[in-house]
C-alpha cells in the first residue's frame, strides 16, 4: 500500500481531525502546527495568534481507497472556507483555512477544485483558503491527538464537532470506515 500525505487546516484541529479520521482509506491523522516563524511551538504560543502557525492536521491516506479529490470534497464540506481567520467562534490566524500541499499534483488538483467551487457558487462568498507548499510541520501535544474520541462528552465537542460528524455521516456515508 503506497500512502500519501496532505496537511489541511480548517479551524480548530480537533474538528478536522475528528471528521477526516472517520474516512475509509485514511490510516493516520496527526494534529499539529504549520507555517509559522518559531520552532517547536506550544499550544499556548499558537493561541496568541502571533507565531504565524495554523492549527492543522496531517493525513496519511491510501489514494487507492480514497482519492485526494474526495478528501478535498469532505474538507470543504466540514468547514467554512470563506471566512478569513475564523471558524465559528474560533478567531485568529491560527484558525485559517489552508491546504499545505506535499506534491505538485496536489497543488494542481486543489487549485482546480477551489476555482470550480467559486464558479459554482457553492458558497455565498469567495473561498479564502490559502494554498501553499508545506513548510515545517510540528506535532501538537499528546492531549490534542484524537481529542474528540477521548473527550466525546466535552461541551465544545458536543456543540461544534458532533454536528460536523452528523453532516459527514449524512453526506459521505459510503466513505466512512464504520457506517
Amino acid at each position: 500500500m503506497a500512502t500519501e500525505l496532505i496537511t489541511l487546516g480548517g479551524g480548530c484541529f480537533w474538528c478536522v481531525e475528528a471528521t477526516l479520521n472517520k474516512l475509509n482509506g485514511v490510516s493516520k491523522v496527526v494534529s499539529g502546527y504549520a507555517d509559522g516563524h518559531i520552532d517547536n511551538p506550544t499550544y499556548e504560543q499558537i493561541c496568541t495568534g502571533t507565531t504565524g502557525h495554523a492549527e492543522v492536521i496531517q493525513i496519511t491516506y491510501d489514494p487507492e481507497v480514497i482519492s485526494f479529490h474526495t478528501l478535498l470534497e469532505v474538507f470543504f464540506t466540514i468547514h467554512d472556507p470563506t471566512t478569513l481567520n475564523r471558524q465559528g467562534a474560533d478567531t485568529g490566524t491560527q484558525y485559517r483555512s489552508t491546504i499545505l500541499y506535499h506534491t505538485e499534483s496536489q497543488f494542481e488538483e486543489a487549485e482546480k477544485y477551489i476555482k470550480e467551487l467559486d464558479m459554482s457558487d457553492a458558497w455565498p462568498n469567495p473561498i479564502v483558503t490559502e494554498l501553499k507548499p508545506l513548510g515545517t510541520f510540528y506535532e501538537a501535544e499528546d492531549y490534542h491527538q484524537n481529542y474528540f474520541q477521548l473527550n466525546p462528552g466535552n461541551r465544545y465537542c458536543q456543540a461544534v464537532i458532533s454536528p460536523k460528524l452528523a453532516k459527514l455521516k449524512n453526506n459521505y456515508k459510503s466513505y466512512l470506515k464504520y457506517k
